[in-house]
C-alpha cells in the first residue's frame, strides 16, 4: 500500500510481465526456470515441507492475509485443500513447461480478483473497515518473500548452506518468480542482502500484527481442524523456532516451543533421520515430474503420480488452458 491507498496489479501490466517472460524463455520444455536453475535446486528438495507452518503463520501475521483466509478460503474445513492448492501453483510455476507456469500465474490472478473486503478491527497499520485486496503489490510481495525466504532456511535444516553466490543466484531466481505474482522487479531489492534486510524491516514493523483471525486460524490448524490428523508436537516447536521472535508469543508459543536446546536437538533428530528416506521420496512430485518431460516421458511414471498426489493433490501438473 502506498501513501496514496492500495496499489493493485492491472490486468494489462500483467500481461505485459507474462509477455516478456514468455519472451525471454529459451526452452519452453524446461519452462520459466530450468533444471539449472536455483529455483529448481532449492524447491527441489522435499524438506521444504518443513518450513510450511513457518511461511503460513509469517502469511497471517499480515491483517490482510488472515481476514482474506477468514472471508474466502476454506482453510478451517479443507486445510488438506488449501495445502494442495498452493502448492499446485507454485509448483506450477517452478517446474512446469512455460505454457503450464503462465496458465497457473493467469489463474492466480484471477482467483486474487475476487479476493477483497474489509478489516474488520483496526489492526496495526491498518484501521478498522478499511478495504484488502489479494491484488495489492505489497501484499504479495510479503506473500512472495515469506515462500522464498522460508524455503532456505527449511532447506538448511537437512542440507549444507548455500554460498553467498549461490544466495544470490537464487534471489535473481526468486525476483523473476515475483513477476508471475504479478510484482514489477523495480520494487524489489537488488540482492540478497537487501531481500534480508526487507524481511528484518517487516518483522519488526506495523504491518504484521497477529489478530483474533490470524491466531483462530493458526491455532485450529494446529489442532488439525478438518481432518483426523493432529500436527506433531515436533514440528510446531520446530515452527515457533524458525519464526521471528516478535511473533512467537503472539501466535501462542511458550518459551519451552523455541527454547533453542530443544530445537537444537529436534533438528539434529530430523537431520539424522532424512538421509533413511527413500531418495525418490527426498524430491518432490512435480520436479521429478519434469525432470520425466525434459528426458521424452510423456506422462509421469506411477510413482511420481502417486508423490504427485501428495504435493498438489492430482497426478500430474495441471494442463495449460
Amino acid at each position: 500500500m502506498t501513501k496514496d491507498g492500495p496499489r493493485l496489479v492491472g490486468p494489462s501490466e500483467f500481461e505485459q510481465a507474462l509477455a516478456e517472460l514468455h519472451a525471454a524463455t529459451l526452452d519452453p520444455q524446461a519452462g520459466l526456470f530450468g533444471p539449472q536453475s536455483m529455483l529448481w535446486r532449492v524447491d527441489q528438495d522435499a524438506a521444504i515441507f518443513l518450513g510450511a507452518g513457518r511461511a503460513l503463520l509469517l502469511q497471517l501475521a499480515h491483517p490482510w492475509v488472515a481476514a482474506a483466509i477468514t472471508d474466502h478460503s476454506r482453510s478451517l474445513t479443507d486445510p488438506f485443500g488449501r495445502f494442495h492448492r498452493t502448492f499446485r501453483i507454485v509448483f506450477t510455476i517452478v517446474f512446469g513447461t512455460r505454457d503450464q507456469a503462465l496458465a497457473a500465474a493467469r489463474r492466480l490472478y484471477r482467483l486474487h480478483t475476487t479476493i477483497t473486503g474489509t478489516v474488520p478491527a483496526r489492526s496495526g497499520r491498518f484501521a478498522a473497515g478499511s478495504a484488502y485486496h489479494a491484488n495489492e503489490e505489497e501484499a504479495l510481495r510479503w506473500v512472495h518473500a515469506t515462500l522464498i525466504e522460508t524455503a532456505i532456511l527449511a532447506r538448511a535444516i537437512v542440507r549444507p548452506p548455500l554460498t553467498s553466490a549461490e544466495l544470490e543466484r537464487y534471489w535473481q531466481d526468486g525476483r523473476r518468480f515475483a513477476a508471475l505474482f504479478g510484482i514489477r522487479d523495480e520494487t524489489l531489492p537488488p540482492d540478497w542482502a537487501g531481500f534480508m534486510a526487507y524481511n528484518r524491516a517487516m518483522w519488526a514493523s506495523d504491518t504484521l500484527v497477529v489478530t483474533p483471525e490470524a491466531r483462530a486460524i493458526a491455532d485450529a490448524l494446529w489442532s488439525g481442524a478438518g481432518t483426523w490428523l493432529r500436527v506433531p508436537r515436533w514440528y510446531r516447536r520446530l515452527t515457533a523456532h524458525m519464526l521471528p521472535s516478535s511473533l512467537r508469543a503472539p501466535f501462542g508459543f511458550a518459551p519451552a516451543d523455541y527454547d533453542e536446546a530443544r530445537a537444537a536437538r529436534i533438528t539434529t533428530w530430523v537431520r539424522g533421520a532424512y538421509p533413511w528416506i527413500p531418495s525418490r521420496l527426498r524430491l518432490v512430485g512435480p520436479y521429478q515430474e519434469a525432470r520425466g518431460r525434459l528426458a521424452g516421458r510423456a506422462e509421469p511414471a506411477w510413482m511420481v503420480r502417486r508423490l504427485n498426489r501428495f504435493w498438489i493433490g492430482q497426478p500430474a501438473m495441471p494442463a495449460p488452458r
